[in-house]
């Protein structure tokens, strides 16, 4: 009897492009509705739209200032982190259909070698929401504060050495 290997397909893990910003953007917004927002305040949503909606934002993006990365299916961002003041993770959200993939854990390796390598750091950080803490805790982030709310956004601040 014949089987059929179904291979997954391959997810290639790059910087993004300028023109591939509002997808990025979208995509966030996307996920973050889906999975985060019910967490959070009706401040705390408006917070969050106001953040990836910022033109100020886009155009650190364009400068250098904010790194962003995504996870491609064909082509297709599937997944995106973002990387702000050297260090530290501002976004990271994956498509729905490709949750539990290892995709977060291949963007979370691609930001540590981003981190190492291009700013010489040995540490990471993040402000987890609340959905998105026991995966960082599997990928190895400790807290470093209790859980906090700023402008209605719920958050537990996170470390991560990298070396």
């Amino acid at each position: 009897m014949a089987h059929n290997i179904i291979k997954p397909n391959r997810i290639d893990i790059r910087p993004a492009y300028f023109e591939e910003w509002d997808d990025a953007m979208a995509l966030a917004w996307c996920v973050f509705k889906q999975f985060v927002a019910k967490d959070y305040t009706p401040e705390g949503v408006e917070s969050f739209l106001s953040f990836i909606s910022d033109s100020l934002l886009e155009r650190a993006f364009e400068a250098g200032g904010f790194r962003l990365f995504g996870a491609y299916d064909n082509g297709r961002m599937v997944g995106m982190i973002s990387i702000r003041n050297h260090t530290h993770i501002s976004l990271l959200f994956i498509d729905a259909a490709y949750h539990k993939k290892g995709i977060g854990r291949q963007l979370i390796h691609y930001a540590e070698s981003y981190v190492i390598l291009a700013e010489g750091q040995n540490s990471i950080t993040v402000n987890s929401s609340p959905y998105a803490a026991d995966f960082y805790h599997r990928v190895g982030f400790s807290d470093t504060d209790q859980k906090q709310c700023r402008d209605g956004i719920w958050y537990i601040p996170m470390k991560k050495k990298v070396w």
